[in-house]
């Protein structure tokens, strides 16, 4: 899947996917790095899910993010952000190694047990009472106001290590446990080796999360099969509201992986809020989304 998202990323130009330099070789990280990028996954679930909200609603970011800081939000719109935050968390995963998708948490939302999906909507609580609490400056301006603040806090590296570090400690609060120092003098020493082959595998993959999260959330909701829903991307005749949350889960899954690679990453032009991405930015994701479905659909039915 990974090799067939990074062909169609390139225009479906033929190309290696992985050079035999590639799968021998490492990279290195530090363990304070892995730590940050991995607690950003519940910011990044939040900042897509309330895009989408928004767009839906025609609400402002605010609305939404004081609903969900003070728990207020419909069970629609909480489902919908527990969809990105399966689907943020899953885009992680495989930075860490390969072999935890095989775990047993590493499922469809719809075979999730409750305990899981809790953990879920508590960062993502946590997550939106952060952000609204560095918002309140634009809290009674119009939307184009809240998105550019948002789009800094974004764009920011010293924000990003703010709510990964609150994101940590909330994590040790919801599970009683001490609330543990978030990065340490050790954890920015210590060097982690990392297989170039899984880091391209990671990278590349994003398009798929952000397909099955989405089709797990459609089936849920809407009583319809996956190859229904497989088909009707991959012919281009997926309704306008369904082809936004796939969309937007697209963006999500991408900007989590991006601190894993480098936190300087975020502070890219493309790193912004869904509602300033350009139409090209937008069918870049389209495509992927695309791929992910027929190469999925073809599976499932050469499965039976």
């Amino acid at each position: 899947m990974a090799e067939e998202l990074y062909m169609a990323y390139g225009g479906g130009e033929h190309r290696p996917f992985v050079t035999t330099d590639e799968n021998t070789a490492v990279i290195n990280k530090t363990f304070g790095e892995e730590k940050i990028a991995i607690n950003l996954a519940g910011f990044y679930a939040v900042e897509c899910g309330i895009g989408l909200l928004c767009e839906q609603t025609k609400s402002t970011p605010i609305r939404w993010l004081t609903k969900f800081a003070n728990q207020t939000a419909d069970m629609e719109a909480v489902l919908i952000l527990d969809c990105f935050a399966d689907a943020t968390w899953k885009a992680g995963q495989p930075f860490g190694s390969l072999e935890r998708i095989k775990r047993h948490n590493f499922t469809g939302p719809l075979y999730l047990p409750a305990e899981e999906i809790e953990k879920d909507h508590k960062q993502v609580t946590a997550a939106a009472s952060f952000l609204l609490s560095n918002m309140q400056q634009v809290a009674d301006s119009p939307m184009q106001d809240q998105m550019l603040l948002l789009k800094t806090l974004l764009q920011d590296t010293d924000f990003a290590v703010s709510i990964s570090k609150h994101l940590d400690a909330a994590y040790d609060i919801n599970h009683c446990q001490p609330v543990s120092v978030f990065v340490t003098n050790a954890d920015e020493s210590t060097i982690i080796h990392k297989s170039v082959r899984e880091h391209k595998i990671a990278i590349n993959i994003a398009g798929f999360y952000a397909l099955e999260c989405g089709i797990n959330y459609l089936v849920s909701t809407k009583n319809i099969i996956p190859s229904h829903i497989l088909k009707s991307i991959a012919n281009s005749t997926i309704c306008e509201a369904d082809k936004s949350l796939l969309l937007r889960l697209a963006n999500a899954t991408w900007k989590a992986g991006q601190p894993f690679r480098d936190l300087k990453r975020i502070t890219r032009d493309t790193f912004t809020p869904f509602y300033f991405l350009t139409r090209e930015e937008v069918e870049k994701d389209m495509v992927q989304i695309k791929t992910a479905a027929s190469k999925l659909l073809l599976a499932i039915e050469e499965n039976g």
